[in-house]
């Protein structure tokens, strides 16, 4: 019999989906004592190499109010041509091309294989995608040449069939014109001020333009593909007619030539060149796939958006003056930024914000440019350095089926059977306030109701979604049939970035059960990786608007309940504690969040919390649970590598090892092994092994860099290195210099007064087993 834990990875690999509780109490009472909320973590566009093409469009309940799609669980009277909906039991005849299926003969979607399924639209197909480049001239002449060399990488990536434009910016705004020859021609707009999208159009001369354009580039059939090119802006071209234009304007640009004063800032209009950016789009191109790619070397200094005033004297905001409401300008410019956001959101388009310096660049008060529209946040020292070029460079990475992994235009709807309601989800998305009858009044993340717009969708995207159960018998005794299940269908529509339109449908089923009478088999069922990144995303997600300090007691509150309800023990006696396997990992994971840069923004800037967070809220369940509790590997010459435990005592002299944060790649040399690396060691043949065995965590690094979006910073360090403190930082802290002599520890001992893993389990059973709490 397959165990929960194989149920659990067999589902995700096939659906891409994990959740919380994988059977489900029948009622509302019930489900709320369970503690953890009633969820689950969705990758919509997972990779599935094995999916048939179905070149048709899915078949639809007829039932207006659910239009559910069919799917493996629907029954299906081959004999009349019949099949029953699962969501709201409404009986539909097939459409006429279903004509010659038979129980041997099945069209895939009603295989039991494919519970998710592919539908590319054949009749709609898909409009190129706009790459708007909004570059910052305020740079270090090093930074621009970098920069300018990854554009023209960037469009030899692109398809040639792909739109494209360029607005540069540094006190003033140019708007570049694509299609002058043998010289350049731009629009400037003084970055002080805060223009309306009417204006925007007005002093473009896009007004006109505006109707036919949309015509042309929503798939009208009416106007052919020839004529709908006369429409083409001429701050918007195919790359095809352009190349030369938009290569020789990138050559030839310049840094900002305004001087700047010792002591002062460059006069940066980051926030009129994005409003500008989004006026531009929006009012050619509604609707139309599209990217506008913002690349900036420091904070906005001058207008709408403003982070930071020119003077150096003052500072840019830190997490202290957030605190005491000390960033003048702060809350202003969020309110700005959201608005940009919310206006791209809905009009489908996609902002990437590429920040690279060495201070804080304002991705704090931005982040909602990213966080609203899917976009990708990349924070570096500099556009001169590997980490920014390698990173830009899989931005147009393509699958193994040759496809660009990034995707537009997508949107997600949940259907659910009508014991389940949809509380709200929290991801990289925005609300369609689409009210169906199963949305629930309770809102948790992004609620009020079951439909999103993911602007920017790739493989890894995953939203984690909320639901409420409704009580199927008025508490009443009688238990639930255990052959009684629950339904939920993920409907996602998407734009690849050539193609066709394509909709992925997953339709999921767990088992109902009367939980005071099973309680075991519901905590056998529970998934507590996908619970430790839904409460991570809670968290998250409360800690942008409510102090620190209150999050992390509702964590442990909830945690406290938790184990209330499903360890084992005697009242008052905590040596009699103890977890069952479902449970015991879920405790661990909570301190490491605790202690987590997520939640401890001591040390990090506003603008590493912004970005650390942002990958919390989007990146699958694998890697989130890296950033919450990072691998660690270890190299010796006592076997193969090996996982070892992330804590103080794994850290030995005769060591080497490998850490991965998601954020950080450190390899480790312990202290024996740095001293023989002195030594010079391995560069004799008689050290042959020693020399393998300094290049196997490298190799393994390697592969890991390959392979992660944005790429990590990778740190080479060793015992008493300087940035050794990435891994005594990360570590559970089990030995440090108050329970343990200096030189008498197996491991290293840590300088903190952090409270380590063994006492928080400690303080955690006391807590739990106490009657007084």
């Amino acid at each position: 019999m397959t165990t929960y834990q194989e149920y659990i990875t067999q589902n995700e690999e096939r659906d891409g989906i994990r959740f919380t509780w994988n059977v489900w109490p029948s009622s509302r009472i019930e489900s709320t004592r369970l503690v953890v909320p009633f969820g689950c973590l969705y990758t919509p566009l997972k990779e599935r190499f094995d999916l048939p093409p179905l070149n048709y469009d899915p078949v639809l309940c007829t039932r207006t109010t659910c239009r559910a799609i069919l799917n493996p669980f629907c029954n299906v009277d081959y004999r009349v041509k019949l099949w029953i909906c699962n969501f709201c039991l409404q009986r539909n005849n097939f459409p006429p091309h279903y004509a010659g299926i038979t129980e041997q003969l099945q069209p895939a979607e009603l295989s039991p294989q494919f519970t998710t399924i592919e539908y590319a639209l054949m009749r709609a197909p898909a409009s190129p995608a706009i790459f708007l480049f909004v570059v910052d001239t305020c740079m270090d002449e090093d930074d621009l040449i970098a920069l300018k060399e990854s554009l023209q990488m960037a469009l030899s990536l692109l398809p040639t069939d792909a739109l494209v434009g360029l607005i540069t910016f540094g006190r003033v705004v140019h708007v570049h014109e694509l299609n002058c020859e043998n010289m350049s021609r731009s629009y400037v707009f003084r970055g002080t001020k805060d223009l309306t999208p009417k204006q925007i159009q007005e002093m473009l001369g896009l007004k006109k333009q505006q109707q036919p354009n949309q015509a042309s580039l929503s798939g009208n059939p009416n106007i052919p593909q020839q004529q709908s090119n006369i429409f083409h802006n001429k701050f918007i071209k195919p790359l095809s007619t352009c190349d030369m234009s938009i290569t020789d304007i990138l050559g030839e640009l310049q840094r900002d030539p305004w001087p700047v004063p010792q002591g002062k800032r460059a006069l940066r209009s980051t926030g009129a060149a994005l409003s500008i950016a989004t006026g531009l789009l929006e009012t050619l191109y509604p609707n139309v796939a599209a990217r506008i790619m913002v690349f900036f070397a420091g904070p906005c200094t001058q207008g709408p958006g403003i982070i930071v005033d020119e003077d150096f004297k003052h500072t840019i905001r830190s997490h202290h003056d957030i605190e005491k409401d000390n960033a003048k300008f702060m809350k202003k410019a969020n309110k700005f930024y959201e608005g940009l956001a919310n206006r791209a959101a809905a009009n489908g388009h996609v902002i990437d914000l590429y920040s690279s310096a060495l201070d804080q660049t304002g991705l704090h008060e931005m982040k909602y440019c990213s966080n609203y529209t899917g976009g990708h946040m990349v924070m570096g020292d500099s556009f001169n350095t590997s980490l920014f070029k390698q990173t830009f460079q899989k931005v147009f990475a393509k699958d193994n089926k040759n496809e660009y992994r990034m995707n537009f235009g997508a949107t997600l709807e949940i259907k659910t059977s009508r014991e389940l309601k949809v509380c709200g989800a929290i991801g990289s998305c925005v609300s369609l306030t689409q009210r169906a009858s199963n949305v629930s009044e309770t809102e948790l993340g992004i609620g009020g109701t079951n439909a999103w717009k993911i602007c920017g969708i790739y493989p890894t995207s995953t939203l984690a979604i909320f639901y409420e159960i409704l009580s199927q018998q008025q508490e009443t005794t009688q238990a639930v049939p255990m052959d009684q299940r629950g339904y939920v269908q993920f409907i996602t529509q998407y734009q690849p970035i050539s193609g066709f339109k394509k909709i992925r449908v997953t339709t999921v089923a767990r088992n109902w059960i009367d939980a005071a009478s099973h309680m075991p088999t519901i905590a056998a069922s529970f998934d507590q990786e996908c619970a430790s990144v839904l409460m991570a995303r809670i968290a998250v997600y409360r800690a942008d608007t409510e102090e620190g300090s209150d999050v992390l007691r509702w964590l442990d509150k909830m945690l406290i309940r938790l184990c209330q309800k499903f360890a084992i023990y005697d009242k008052d006696n905590p040596g009699s504690f103890q977890l069952t396997d479902t449970f015991t990992l879920y405790p661990q994971f909570m301190y490491h969040l605790r202690r987590s840069q997520f939640l401890q923004v001591f040390n990090n800037s506003p603008d590493e919390t912004a970005f650390y967070r942002h990958y919390l809220l989007v990146e699958d369940l694998t890697q989130c649970l890296v950033m919450i509790q990072p691998i660690l590997y270890a190299y010796s010459f006592n076997g193969p590598p090996e996982p070892v435990l992330l804590d103080s005592s794994s850290i030995l002299p005769d060591r080497i090892l490998l850490m991965d944060t998601f954020y950080h790649i450190l390899i480790y040399h312990g202290e024996t092994i740095a001293q023989w690396i002195k030594a010079g060691y391995q560069d004799l043949p008689e050290y042959e092994n020693f020399k393998q065995l300094l290049q196997a965590p490298i190799g393994d690094a390697t592969e890991i860099l390959q392979n992660r979006f944005p790429m990590p910073r990778y740190i080479v360090t060793e015992a008493n290195g300087s940035q050794a403190r990435f891994l005594l930082y990360k570590v559970n802290p089990s030995q440090t210099h108050t329970n343990c002599g200096w030189g008498q520890a197996l491991g290293a001992p840590i300088l903190t007064d952090d409270v380590n893993l063994q006492t928080f389990m400690e303080h955690l059973k006391k807590l739990a087993v106490s009657t007084s709490t």
